[in-house]
């Protein structure tokens, strides 16, 4: 039996990287799927690609550090659908660089799009989730949540820990009312992640480190997709992935 097929699934963050391949291997198990991201024509080039293919699709723009933005994407699901059974805050950035460089502004964005995105996703979906009594929330954090990158990546790895104790406080939470909650690890994986840092030092510190260990994003699309397809009396809590050859 196919527990994916059906699913009503809300993922950030969807023109690309991880995002993308989620959304694309959700598709083919019958997922419905509501896309989010700023690139819009990306996006619907996205859902055009998977209703060609039989799927069901929408595209809605979206900046996840805009409140505003994540409640209109949380209402054109279940507009469209009726519900939102899976939401998957996928959306963030990591523009690496030292502490001493200051780049507050980076600082900032990183605050609104890694933190309070996944806080205005949280708090969008989850009265609907409760009124059902079910539903997923799956939250991506990194091995840097798990082990801070010193030197170059100090305050991507804070948002990332907060990302783990927003789960990990939700999960205790929300579980008793059938409300799974799911964190995942990733180390270093095909996306735009990498690309994100305006430092020349630490962008070229992070191209060589993923061009020498980096798996496809369908690794982190294929645990997503385990997550989910687990019977609603079990939840899979945290799910930690990195190249077999990474050490960090």
């Amino acid at each position: 039996m196919n527990a994916i097929a059906n699913k009503v699934v809300v993922i950030t963050g969807a023109s690309s990287g991880l995002g993308e391949a989620t959304a694309r291997l959700l598709a083919g198990r019958g997922a419905k799927l509501v896309l989010g991201a700023r690139r819009l024509d990306r996006l619907e080039k996205l859902a055009a690609d998977i209703i060609a293919a039989g799927g069901e699709a929408i595209a809605v723009a979206t900046d996840v550090a805009r409140r505003a933005d994540v409640e209109n994407l949380i209402k054109a699901g279940q507009d469209r659908f009726g519900r939102v059974d899976v939401l998957v805050n996928n959306a963030g950035i990591m523009p690496m660089a030292a502490m001493s460089k200051l780049k507050v502004d980076e600082w900032d964005r990183m605050i609104d799009v890694n933190i309070k995105g996944v806080l205005y996703g949280i708090a969008a979906a989850l009265p609907g989730m409760r009124a059902n009594g079910s539903g997923h929330i799956i939250n991506l954090s990194s091995v840097a949540g798990l082990r801070v990158s010193a030197g170059v990546g100090t305050v991507y790895s804070a948002t990332k820990f907060a990302v783990k104790a927003i789960s990990e406080g939700l999960r205790a939470e929300v579980g008793p009312e059938g409300i799974r909650v799911t964190t995942l690890y990733p180390g270093a994986v095909a996306s735009e992640l990498v690309n994100g840092s305006s430092d020349a030092d630490a962008a070229a510190g992070m191209k060589a480190f993923y061009e020498a260990n980096e798996i496809p994003s369908d690794s982190v699309a294929r645990a997503v997709a385990y997550a989910i397809e687990q019977p609603a009396d079990l939840s899979v809590n945290e799910i930690t992935l990195r190249p077999t050859r990474q050490e960090f």
